[in-house]
């Protein structure tokens, strides 16, 4: 009888275990923003674009690859 009590405690200490796991922790970063259409627009006008080497500045903007 005391072998049938202690496998159940076992049981139910190993059951409690398993649901108190912490779940998966939420990146902590940020994702990264990327500068809207109007600004990057208002960067080209900064520098004077126009044409193709704005479209091409106004691209690489939104993609986070100009400064």
């Amino acid at each position: 009888m005391k072998i049938l009590s202690a496998l159940a405690a076992c049981v139910v200490l190993t059951c409690s275990s398993a649901r108190a796991a912490d779940p998966p922790a939420a990146p902590s970063a940020t994702p990264v923003r990327h500068p809207t259409v109007k600004v990057c627009n208002k960067q080209a006008d900064a520098r004077q674009l126009s044409g193709a080497a704005r479209a091409a500045f106004v691209k690489d903007c939104r993609a986070g690859k100009s400064s």
